[in-house]
């Protein structure tokens, strides 16, 4: 069985459930074989036999996770490892079972914020998430039935992680903010948690620490997800959360994805912090003695971002690629070569401090903002001085022939020409990824997705109309080409 068309960038992804009218990919063969798999990976990478491995494994609320463990469990116990079986998890408290377990490999049974009939597995050593190139490494190894079977059959045991995990995230928050065990006593702060795994911090953080958390919602763990899809990028979601804020008055509202690895959240007033304000405030708390520092964000962020960060703060930014474990490799990559750079965030809310060693935690930044409201922070004041778009846009251009890195290159590129020439345009100096334009409205970047035929286009302008005049003009530019449609 050729398992390669699992791979998601740095996960491995597929439909594991037909209630949702697909066919199931996540096969029990195929969630055992890929097991198998790691195994020999990790026996590989650190060099010891399988039956000295210990391997964390822990899953999300989804409904198909009892069924895949099962699988995992069976081919790690074949295997001879020792596993720690963490049940319901956030994936940012798998990788930190390598640090506080001292387990040689974690696994995340997770699908991030996709469909219900959707699920995945997530990979961890010691030194972060596995690469891109590892999964593909894998998947192959699953492909050919790779297999480690040990005479001795490993152990299970159970292992409640999350009690510690949460316990570490309160006593960073009672040190920070030096005010005793209840240092949130007379705070307000709500959590949706969509349904997903993050319900944790409200109970076993916000409230132990004397926060009144009364108007949280969706903390309920339902893989089944009936309220909204649990995801801070999603419309919906954050105004459901911007008016539970409202309607309990609430001091800040914090909102999770499934698996907790992303996080929103909302002021006071019930306004949004999110995408780039989100960006500008884990920026103020991540450069606060690190004047100079550089921030690594994606390649969307805003004008006004790069103003607010290099002007305001007093850091630097390094607008890079579009994906998380980009940021993060970059950011990872700076640091190495002696520049400091204690955050690298993407838009979508993936957000990884230097000083949390780079983990993608939505539970952590949140904790870093908790910590600065019992300080008395006043977040509307903080980021007054950001600027922000009058109007934004996203579209996908689909690109309808086989050779669509070829083509998607060769559209890049002749608009790099047609830009450099056209009066009103100017290129962007730190272009990372596809081709990002200043016009006189405001900017646009066209970019090649790194899988699939699409070719996105954002648009952004600080004027009313802004976005619509620079599509017409660029639109017209684009219809020349006969592989490219809306």
């Amino acid at each position: 069985m050729d398992y390669k068309f699992l791979k998601s960038g740095t996960d491995i992804r597929g439909y594991a459930s037909d209630l949702g009218g697909k066919a199931i990919e996540l096969t029990d063969q195929a969630v055992y074989d890929i097991a198998s798999a790691f195994v020999s990976f990790v026996q590989d990478r650190v060099g010891i036999p399988a039956n000295e491995l210990k391997i964390s494994l822990g899953h999300d609320s989804r409904i198909t996770a009892d069924r895949i463990c099962r699988q995992v469990k069976k081919a790690l116990k074949k295997s001879g490892v020792t596993l720690f079986d963490c049940g319901l998890a956030s994936t940012p408290a798998m990788f930190m079972t390598t640090v506080d377990l001292n387990c040689n490999a974690a696994i995340q049974i997770t699908a991030s914020h996709h469909p219900f009939d959707r699920n995945g597995l997530k990979f961890f050593l010691p030194t972060g998430g596995l690469e891109g190139s590892d999964i593909s490494e894998i998947l192959e190894l699953a492909s050919r039935g790779e297999e480690v079977i040990c005479e001795t059959e490993g152990e299970i045991i159970e292992k409640d992680y999350m009690t510690l995990y949460a316990e570490n995230l309160r006593n960073k928050i009672i040190k920070s903010v030096d005010k005793g065990n209840e240092p949130l006593k007379g705070y307000h702060i709500i959590v949706d948690a969509g349904n997903g795994v993050g319900g944790f911090y409200a109970t076993e953080v916000l409230e132990k620490l004397g926060a009144d958390i009364s108007g949280s919602q969706f903390l309920e763990p339902d893989g089944m997800f009936p309220n909204h899809i649990p995801n801070p990028e999603n419309k919906e979601a954050m105004e459901s959360i911007c008016s539970a804020v409202k309607n309990t008055c609430a001091d800040l509202g914090i909102i999770f994805d499934t698996d907790v690895d992303r996080a929103g959240c909302v002021d006071k007033n019930g306004r949004e912090i999110n995408r780039n304000r989100l960006i500008a405030l884990a920026s103020y708390i991540a450069l606060d003695g690190k004047k100079g520092g550089t921030i690594v964000t994606d390649s969307v962020t805003s004008d006004g971002l790069k103003t607010y960060i290099e002007e305001v703060l007093g850091g630097n930014h390094y607008r890079y690629r579009r994906g998380y474990k980009n940021v993060i490799d970059k950011a990872v990559e700076l640091c190495s070569e002696g520049t400091e750079s204690p955050l690298a965030i993407e838009t979508s809310g993936h957000a990884a401090l230097k000083e949390n060693y780079f983990l993608d935690d939505g539970a952590y930044l949140m904790t870093k903002i908790v910590i600065e409201l019992a300080k008395g922070t006043d977040f509307e004041k903080i980021l007054e001085p950001l600027k922000m778009p009058v109007e934004e846009k996203e579209l996908r251009y689909n690109i309808t022939t086989p050779d669509f890195k070829e083509y998607g290159l060769k559209v890049i590129g002749e608009l790099l020409k047609y830009a450099n020439e056209e009066s009103g345009y100017t290129v962007a100096p730190d272009n990372r990824e596809g081709i990002r334009v200043s016009t006189e409205n405001g900017w646009f970047l066209l970019r090649l997705s790194v899988h699939d035929p699409v070719m996105p286009l954002n648009l952004e302008s600080d004027v009313v109309g802004g976005v619509e005049k620079d599509f017409e003009k660029l639109s017209a530019f684009l219809s020349k080409f006969e592989f490219l449609s809306l």
